[in-house]
């Protein structure tokens, strides 16, 4: 399968990295533009390790409730440990393309890195727009790799690397039609931005360093990549920054939309 499995493995990765100081800064601003209330309903689309879901029921409260869904039992397993305190946490499994949910119950939505996953994006926003209420909100943050900016000495095995690790998506280019999309989906889109990963050294907690290893055992056997060649991409970065000319650099594209 060209997709990243997010078996136990995959899932802890992940919540290392979204343990990072740059990702907690992203949920961040996720929260603030989001705006979710006291008492609201909030759905959380691909919840992954729950630390979005947990941040979302500490702004609605106990008078509130947030579900989180997500496909992968692993990321499952870990959200529901995490949300476990919180009752008004529901972690659900399922899939952004057909919503376990009726119609018109919720009051806001969040999705962060996954329509990237979903072959169908128009059928996951009808779906994402007949869950929602009448002038309900969603907030949906997903990235385009051609926005990476990465120093290295060896550029062709650099962008070899790359392209092998956007086979991990399925649209890894999807914030570019993704306004067009939301609109012929029923939603307006009042607010478009972009959040800016940047990393200008190499250290163990930025976003960059985990992501990096991430990708290194993902493209080997793909484009032709070996182990070898991955190891030697990574053995490259880690030079850039023992020398003191390391960066890397990634947008977010984040979009608010609402039911019209």
């Amino acid at each position: 399968m060209a997709a990243l499995e997010f078996d136990e493995q995959a899932a802890r990765h992940v919540e290392r990295t979204y343990a990072t100081p740059d990702v907690v800064a992203q949920r961040a601003q996720v929260l603030a533009l989001l705006a979710p209330q006291p008492g609201e309903r909030v759905l959380d689309i691909g919840s992954g390790p729950g630390y979005l879901a947990v941040s979302l029921a500490d702004a609605v409260g106990p008078t509130g409730t947030v579900c989180g869904l997500d496909v992968s039992e692993a990321m499952n397993t870990i959200a529901r440990s995490r949300c476990a305190s919180r009752a008004w946490i529901h972690i659900d499994d399922g899939d952004a393309a057909a919503l376990p949910y009726p119609d018109a119950s919720f009051d806001a939505a969040v999705s962060t890195q996954v329509y990237e996953y979903v072959p169908d994006v128009p059928q996951a926003l009808a779906e994402l727009r007949r869950v929602l209420r009448p002038g309900g909100r969603a907030l949906i943050l997903d990235t385009d790799w051609d926005s990476a900016v990465w120093h290295v000495a060896d550029r062709e095995l650099h962008e070899r690397v790359i392209a092998a690790w956007e086979e991990h998506l399925v649209h890894p280019h999807l914030p570019s039609t993704l306004a067009g999309l939301l609109r012929r989906a029923g939603f307006t889109v009042p607010e478009e931005r972009v959040v800016v990963l940047f990393n200008p050294r190499l250290h163990s907690e930025a976003f960059s360093a985990n992501i990096m290893e991430l990708i290194a055992e993902f493209v080997v056997g793909r484009r032709g990549l070996t182990a070898e060649d991955a190891q030697a991409w990574l053995d490259d970065l880690r030079a850039r920054a023992d020398e003191g000319d390391y960066l890397f650099s990634l947008n977010r594209y984040v979009f608010l939309a609402t039911v019209t």
